[in-house]
C-alpha cells in the first residue's frame, strides 16, 4: 500500500501547487483504482468527474446517500450515470443508528445543538464514509479554499490521518467559483440545478438554503451557526499522526 508522510505531502504541494489537471493526474497514476472518489453531485465534483472521463484510469465513484436529501440531488445522480456511463456506487448510514437518533432526539434535533447536529452528520456522513474508504490508499474531493473558513489552509494533498494515513486529494483547491462555473458552461457539463436556485453549496435539505446577495458561498449551509463550525466531520481539519 503506497503511504506518504507529512514531509513527502509538503513536497507534493510545492512540486504541483494548485494545478488541478497535474494533482489529478498524479493521484490517478499512482493509486489507479485504489482512488477513491467521493462524489457529492455539487458543482465541483460534476467538474472533477468531467475531467476523469477524459482520463484511461479511473478510480472508484462514490456517493453518500443521507436520506435527508433534496429531489434535484437524486436526479442530478441519474443524469451523471447516464451521460458519463461510470459507476457511481451508493452509501446509505447505518438504519439501526438513524433510527435510534431520530427516537431519541427528534427528526430535526440538528437545530438544537452543534453537538446534535454534529452527531446526526457523524451517523448520516462520517460513518458511512469511513466504509466506502475501506480498502482504498487515497481518495478525491473537491473541496475549494473560497468555500470557507474552515478550508483556507488546505493543501492539494493531505495526510488523513482519520482514515488510516491515506492520502486525501483536493484538486480543485485553487479554484474559484466563478472559474468553477466556467468550465461548467464551456464544457456543458450536467451538474445539479440548484445551483441556479442560490444554492452554491449542497447539503442536506434542512440544512441548506440558497444564499442571499452578498453573503458567503457557504452561508447558506448551517446558516444558525458560527462558519467556523461549518464542516460535517467528512472534512474536519485533518489531525497529527496519533503515533
Amino acid at each position: 500500500m503506497t503511504r506518504f508522510n507529512a514531509f513527502e505531502v509538503d513536497d507534493l504541494n510545492r512540486r504541483f501547487g494548485d494545478d488541478a489537471e497535474a494533482v489529478l493526474d498524479f493521484a490517478l497514476g499512482t493509486f489507479g483504482e485504489s482512488l477513491a472518489f467521493a462524489n457529492s453531485l455539487g458543482l465541483e465534483d460534476a467538474c472533477l468527474l468531467e475531467l476523469i472521463s477524459r482520463r484511461p484510469v479511473k478510480p472508484r465513484i462514490f456517493f453518500l446517500d443521507t436520506g435527508r436529501l433534496n429531489p434535484e440531488t437524486y436526479d442530478t445522480l441519474e443524469r451523471f450515470r447516464d451521460h458519463y456511463g461510470l459507476p457511481i456506487e451508493t452509501y446509505f448510514p447505518d438504519r439501526a443508528a438513524v433510527e435510534a437518533f431520530v427516537n431519541t432526539e427528534g427528526p430535526n434535533a440538528f437545530y438544537r445543538s452543534l453537538e446534535l447536529r454534529k452527531a446526526c452528520c457523524a451517523i448520516r456522513k462520517v460513518e458511512p464514509l469511513k466504509r466506502a474508504l475501506t480498502g482504498a490508499e487515497a481518495w478525491l474531493t473537491g473541496l475549494r479554499r473560497e468555500q470557507g473558513a474552515t478550508r483556507t489552509g488546505l493543501g492539494a494533498f493531505e495526510v488523513d490521518w482519520a482514515h488510516g494515513g491515506i492520502l486525501k486529494v483536493n484538486p480543485l483547491l485553487g479554484w474559484s467559483y466563478d472559474q468553477t462555473r466556467a468550465f461548467i458552461a464551456e464544457h456543458r457539463v450536467p451538474y445539479n440545478p440548484l445551483h441556479d436556485a442560490g444554492y452554491p453549496s449542497l447539503g442536506c435539505a434542512p440544512c441548506t438554503r440558497p444564499v442571499q446577495k452578498g453573503e458567503d458561498l457557504r452561508a447558506g449551509r448551517w446558516w444558525w451557526e458560527q462558519p467556523e463550525h461549518k464542516e460535517c466531520g467528512l472534512h474536519a481539519p485533518a489531525a497529527k499522526n496519533p503515533s
